[in-house]
């Protein structure tokens, strides 16, 4: 409420699993101003993410997207979307799905907002209020040379784990390879059922091919029941794969190498990573050679529960868009 009084400017937030600035923090605020001159927002906030089903999302997209006002056509060359969303409303992957798909394959990055690890409620903030089952889409306009991206330390290995009894819904796997899922994953990591914890999953998340690309699942909790919950929806017959860590910061240099080699100049990035990435961070004790190459990009962003790049909901995964610097000026000024 005080922010809203103290600016005209739209503001969106979410609340977070620790904060990102110059260092990795709790419980503390981070925050980034926007030039009207070089950018200009279109925030839309979706409500009721508990009704949304395939029946009902493409109308409340295809609604969302009538009712945000461009000044221009959509471009890519001059626009991306960024979505922050209820962390605990198990709605990402249908969200951002049908997002990418009535924008116009526009690239979007986005992060799941977060109650550091207690999974009971999340919030987005919009207008003033902070507000749960609800998701913030904002188109953002930019004179600014930019790029997306998305960045993961793990490999598949060649231990395969098939699905065999889930909840989609839920996002509870019950069994793998006809077994109870947590007895199975617990024997193929080679960890006692009993010591499988939030720093085990961090370590040993499992990994699903999309075409020719690899992409990571992970475990949320294990269940009394013997079940596992994940942080991404997980389906009956799906082949998964765990996977080994790689190089946690030499991965983030090539990544942080490769921005700098696109933009030149890097004004700021505006980034979503996984509370797993910071957890394996922590127990590598990486977190200084972290902040030093986060630095260099001008990081700034939170730990999510889950992260979206483009029409994908991943895990494990750092996604975010680095803006570059116009030095000439020679596009003027967002009318």
């Amino acid at each position: 409420l005080i922010l809203s009084k103290a600016f005209s400017c739209p503001i969106i937030g979410c609340t977070t699993a620790g904060e990102i600035g110059k260092k990795y923090q709790n419980n503390g605020f981070v925050a980034s101003a926007f030039s009207v001159e070089k950018f200009k927002f279109h925030p839309h906030l979706i409500h009721s993410l508990d009704q949304l089903n395939i029946n009902t999302a493409s109308d409340l997209l295809n609604k969302t997207l009538k009712e945000l006002v461009f000044s221009k056509v959509i471009n890519n060359k001059n626009m991306f979307g960024l979505l922050l969303i209820d962390g605990v409303s198990i709605k990402e992957e249908l969200t951002i799905s049908m997002l990418y798909r009535a924008f116009q394959n526009l690239p979007i990055i986005g992060g799941s907002a977060s109650d550091n690890l207690n999974f009971a409620k999340t919030y987005v903030y919009h207008n003033g209020e902070f507000i749960s089952n609800a998701a913030i889409f904002t188109v953002i306009e930019t004179l600014m040379p930019f790029e997306t991206f998305k960045l993961q330390n793990f490999t598949p290995l060649k231990d395969e784990m098939i699905v065999t009894e889930s909840s989609i819904e839920k996002r509870i796997v019950y069994e793998i390879n006809g077994d109870t899922a947590v007895q199975e994953y617990a024997r193929i990591v080679k960890i006692s059922p009993e010591n499988l914890n939030a720093n085990v999953f961090a370590m040993h998340p499992v990994m699903l091919q999309i075409g020719s690309e690899w992409y990571v699942r992970s475990i949320q909790t294990a269940n009394d029941d013997g079940s596992l919950t994940f942080y991404c929806a997980i389906d009956v017959g799906l082949p998964l794969t765990v996977a080994r860590s790689e190089n946690f910061i030499g991965t983030l240099q090539n990544k942080v190498t490769e921005l700098q080699c696109n933009l030149g100049s890097i004004e700021l990035t505006l980034g979503f990573d996984c509370i797993l990435r910071r957890l394996e961070m922590l127990k590598k004790g990486r977190q200084k050679q972290t902040e030093h190459e986060l630095q260099k990009i001008k990081f700034m962003g939170f730990s999510s529960f889950g992260e979206q790049y483009n029409g994908l909901h991943v895990n494990h995964t750092l996604t975010g868009v680095s803006i570059g610097y116009n030095k000439d000026n020679q596009l003027g000024s967002i009318s």
